[in-house]
């Protein structure tokens, strides 16, 4: 799949919403095996989005991140923890080298988006239940010289906000 490369085709009326839910023509595609099939052929080249067969290649918008990491699991608790996220298409994956975890805050609220690299550019953002689960488990480390509130996952600290910065 990763080698299909056709001609772009235009774009289509597909959109993803910041939820996760997938539309088309403005409605919700409630199959979740069809929505599946879709993400399987889902593909990122820089800030755009494309469904890529190997004769068609579409574009289509994404509000925010792709998917929708609506849960994970804690493996083996303290320094040598991984967490594992799934999708809200079924996708898995451990954060780690080779899925990172990356939280932007919101300049004017500074309320934090956290989000997973799932596979091949394609990021999860990380619903809200779930992230109150993570800062459960944090921890403060130093990180680029200073201290750090952040989250540990197969031997990776992914710093999250500055512990200065942290509410009391």
């Amino acid at each position: 799949m990763h080698e299909w490369n056709p001609d772009f085709s235009g774009d289509i009326d597909m959109r993803i919403a910041r939820d996760g839910t997938w539309y088309y023509l403005g409605s919700p595609i409630g199959r979740k095996p069809l929505v599946r099939l879709f993400s399987s052929i889902l593909r990122r080249e820089g800030d755009d989005y494309f469904l890529v067969t190997p004769v068609e290649k579409v574009g289509i918008t994404v509000d925010d991140a792709p998917f929708l990491a609506v849960d994970f699991e804690l493996e083996n608790p303290g320094p040598d923890q991984t967490l594992t996220f799934v999708t809200n298409v079924g996708d898995m994956a451990v954060a780690g080298p080779q899925h990172p975890i990356r939280v932007e805050r919101d300049a004017e609220t500074g309320e934090p988006s956290p989000y997973v690299l799932i596979r091949d550019n394609l990021e999860a953002l990380i619903d809200r239940k779930s992230f109150y689960r993570l800062v459960e488990i944090g921890t403060h480390e130093e990180a680029a010289g200073k201290s750090w509130f952040g989250l540990r996952s197969d031997g990776v600290f992914f710093p999250i906000i500055p512990s200065a910065e942290m509410p009391a």
